[in-house]
């Protein structure tokens, strides 16, 4: 990772670089520019971004405590802008957001990820393994639950204990 980038805490004005970031993966479930703002200022304790030295984001991780497993991080997206990806800018993110929470009672990480998404299950494998914590799979929601139909099933990834 560039030395010149920061890490911190998503803002509202960061909504918009969010969205396009996530729009540009060409990977992510796109949500409405709208939810981006409403997740820099409801959930910005959860969720991670990396600037560059003009202040402009360039990656981000968001997240949200489950409300009925006040102790389990969800992991919502991840995403790293084109010209700098394959520099391990996501795992730095992921580590720098569970130093952020882990404090706060975290003690494990889900997500989910899609069969198809080899990028993403070597960051929460790696991630794993790097915290010494065991990773289980199994479908949370299957393709076919989808009404937009043609959707990958969605696979829980459950890491941990962390911290």
């Amino acid at each position: 990772m560039t030395t010149a980038l920061s890490i911190d805490s998503p803002s509202v004005e960061d909504g918009a670089a969010i969205w396009r970031i996530a729009r540009d993966s060409q990977v992510l479930d796109l949500n409405s520019s709208y939810s981006y703002l409403l997740w820099c200022r409801d959930f910005a304790a959860t969720s991670v971004v990396a600037r560059r030295p003009d202040g402009e984001p360039i990656a981000f991780v968001t997240g949200y405590v489950r409300p009925e497993r006040p102790d389990v991080l969800v992991v919502w997206q991840v995403a790293v802008d084109g010209e700098h990806r394959g520099r391990g800018l996501a795992g730095t993110l992921l580590d720098a957001l569970t130093h952020r929470v882990v404090p706060r009672g975290i003690r494990a990480v889900e997500t989910t990820v899609t069969p198809d998404n080899t990028a993403s299950d070597r960051l929460f494998t790696s991630y794993a393994a790097r915290h010494g914590a065991s990773l289980d799979r199994e479908v949370l929601f299957d393709g076919g639950l989808f009404p937009d139909g043609g959707h990958e099933p969605e696979v829980l990834y459950r890491i941990g204990p962390i911290g």
